[in-house]
């Protein structure tokens, strides 16, 4: 349908024939996405038994359910083009190509971390591969993104940014404002909201006067899509079109992908605002499960590949975790090193 002259589509599953993204990558590259759907997926159930143990401290926002969106949506890129991040992030990091053993030393609090252990789960960055960072602020890396792509495209480059974000950023003003200021600039900067259902303990349909979120892309003359956040083909098909048309210097899109976080909102979040049933429908839904299905019904994996890369994260995950036990602790004397600028 079109609203005020700006598509809101709806990508569904081609039943006929296979997604388009079969035809854009290579067996070995699907093999990747769904490899690192699972390490996201195994990374974040291992930082959470860390955090149980008392390894971790503080809190953590975990993305389990969402491991279609993260990856999905970052198949198009490269290491010249950058993300913005939430604190809902690991996903978005692993997709991005961060190191795991890194970010267990990271959430450890340890000088190998990322952010050499200051940071912890909700500000890891990595610009050296264009992650510009996770934000515990709602919205947070909406203008951060915006102010990326202006100056890749000032500066002549072919750059784009993906800013992340959730369903409850999209009521705060940085969204309105961010992507008003893209509109009018064409600046190459896609918005992807992972519509999850829940601001925190709030559903969309108590916070949010439209179904979808993407409708509000026709207040600002951009693009807007709705796609099925737990179906990988759907999220990196609107995802490699929107960064072409990017590409091409016809300005940003806004994609939401409707997804669900199985876990709470947090390690705090005690879960009593949604019935078992609701999660178990979602559960039915896995992305992982159903990219293997996917993948094996059109021939591309087979079991032994499958368990062989579960196995290949299982190793991983093993390694990085004795890696950030390993990793030195930040000495007190350091501790406003990184902190003031001379």
């Amino acid at each position: 349908m079109s609203i005020s002259g700006s598509p809101v589509q709806t990508v569904a599953p081609q039943f006929d024939n296979r997604p388009r993204i079969y035809g854009r990558l290579s067996k070995p590259q699907l093999h990747d996405a769904l490899r690192k759907m699972i390490l996201i997926r195994r990374f974040e159930e291992s930082a959470e038994e860390a955090y149980m143990r008392g390894l971790i401290h503080g809190t953590m926002h975990l993305s389990i359910g969402q491991e279609a969106s993260a990856v999905g949506s970052c198949l198009p890129l490269d290491d010249r083009d950058y993300i913005t991040s939430t604190h809902r992030g690991h996903g978005h990091c692993i997709a991005k190509g961060a190191e795991v053993n890194r970010m267990f030393a990271e959430f450890f609090g340890k000088e190998d971390g990322y952010c050499k252990g200051r940071g912890g789960s909700m500000h890891i960055a990595d610009p050296t591969r264009g992650n510009l960072g996770a934000n515990g602020i709602v919205g947070g890396g909406i203008p951060i993104a915006v102010g990326a792509a202006l100056a890749a495209k000032k500066q002549g480059r072919d750059s784009v940014v993906i800013a992340f974000f959730g369903d409850g950023a999209n009521n705060e003003g940085a969204f309105h404002e961010g992507l008003n200021m893209a509109s009018i600039w064409k600046l190459p900067v896609i918005f992807v909201c992972e519509n999850n259902n829940y601001g925190m303990s709030t559903s969309t349909e108590r916070s949010t006067a439209v179904r979808d979120v993407a409708t509000r892309a026709a207040a600002y003359a951009m693009p807007g899509v709705v796609v099925d956040g737990n179906r990988l083909a759907d999220v990196a098909d609107a995802s490699f079109e929107a960064v072409e048309r990017a590409r091409r210097g016809l300005g940003p899109t806004l994609i939401e992908n409707k997804t669900y976080r199985i876990r709470g909102h947090s390690r705090s979040d005690r879960n009593r605002y949604r019935t078992k049933e609701e999660i178990a429908s979602w559960q039915a839904r896995d992305p992982i499960l159903q990219l293997e299905a996917e993948l094996t019904e059109f021939g591309l994996l087979t079991s032994d590949e499958a368990n062989a890369l579960r196995a290949s994260v299982e190793t991983e995950i093993a390694e990085a975790i004795e890696f950030a036990k390993t990793s030195p602790s930040p000495h007190v004397e350091n501790l406003t090193r990184d902190v003031y600028s001379n």
